[in-house]
């Protein structure tokens, strides 16, 4: 077996995989570095030219956190793919040998299930996936009837939902940007978002709800395989008693059976969190992820989270920035928090 670098056959491999999923692609390893200026190093397992398994890692130099590699940043999975435990040791001692050379603490993988049973991990999230049948009318009446009012109301408040490319970046900004100040959390660059659609023209696609023409809830979806997965979504909260979020959900829900889509993930969340208890309604199943560690310098996996006491007073002062300092600020400040 041999290890190497290269996006030859990456992707194909990922789809592949029981475990791939979007967060995986190679094509993300020009976001990390062109959007945030980290350095990748995405390397391949091969046995007899056969790729066996994939590892991305990203590398930050934080002054708040200091230095560590994840599998993978900003997004919801990462971490080995491997065909048979001799490419999962491989690719680990690979991990170790670059965090070491690296000066990190530690390094982090984002795991749905256990890989290495002597790493410590952490089981503070919870992934929420949704089984689709073959058709939207079939979900329809699947789904609770309350979820249907929700979504009956938001159409009959004349409320309605662009599905599109790039060219919706800007709203969905508009949208996410002023949530995420709301919610006290430091945003993203928009070219994030940009790049993202730029990177995965065939996969991504952005969809916005408004009401009377301005923008008042937005997601963005991204397919690999037969999953379809949502990063990230955001409504107003001015706007909340007239249901935006359900009729977006609705909507993408429907697109993904749409493109013939078996899977809905609607991406991780904090156990009894309200983000949980929405997924919850649609009939998603939870899931438990399983962030592991390679310890380096430290002795305990770390918390650099939101949840995390620490930062709760800079939290709610967060909340009280004029959106346009929020949005100056915001990808300065998070570029560094994975």
């Amino acid at each position: 077996m041999s290890l190497g670098r290269g996006d030859d056959g990456w992707d194909r491999y990922v789809e592949q995989h029981p475990d791939g999923t979007c967060d995986h692609l190679w094509r993300w390893r020009e976001i990390f570095q062109g959007v945030f200026g980290h350095e990748c190093a995405y390397l391949t397992a091969h046995r007899d030219g056969t790729i066996v398994g994939v590892l991305p890692l990203v590398r930050f130099k934080s002054r708040l956190f200091g230095r560590f590699l994840v599998s993978v940043p900003f997004l919801n999975y990462g971490g080995v793919l491997a065909s048979d435990p001799e490419a999962a040791a491989a690719l680990l001692e690979y991990a170790r040998e670059t965090g070491r050379a690296f000066g990190a603490s530690h390094v982090e993988f984002r795991h749905r299930a256990r890989q290495y049973d002597e790493l410590p991990f952490r089981q503070h999230k919870i992934g929420m996936r949704l089984d689709l049948p073959q058709s939207a009318d079939v979900l329809w009446n699947r789904v609770d009837r309350k979820i249907r009012n929700q979504v009956r109301k938001a159409q009959k408040e004349q409320l309605t939902v662009d599905d599109g490319g790039a060219e919706l970046v800007d709203d969905f900004y508009a949208v996410f940007a002023t949530n995420m100040r709301d919610l006290g959390t430091p945003v993203y660059a928009k070219s994030l978002f940009a790049e993202t659609l730029r990177a995965f023209p065939d996969r991504a696609r952005v969809h916005v709800v408004r009401r009377e023409g301005r923008p008042v809830a937005a997601g963005v979806t991204i397919a690999c395989a037969q999953t379809v997965l949502v990063p990230w979504a955001s409504s107003l909260r001015e706007f909340r008693h007239l249901s935006p979020n359900m009729l977006l959900y609705w909507r993408m829900l429907e697109y993904s059976i749409g493109r013939g889509a078996s899977v809905f993930d609607f991406g991780r969340s904090s156990p009894g969190g309200g983000t949980h208890h929405f997924k919850q309604q649609w009939g998603a199943v939870e899931t438990p992820l399983h962030w592991e560690y390679v310890l380096l310098n430290r002795s305990a996996p770390p918390d650099q989270g939101p949840g995390n006491p620490r930062f709760s007073l800079a939290i709610e002062a967060w909340k009280r920035l004029p959106l346009w300092v929020a949005n100056a600020v915001g990808p300065r400040v998070v570029r560094n928090v994975p």
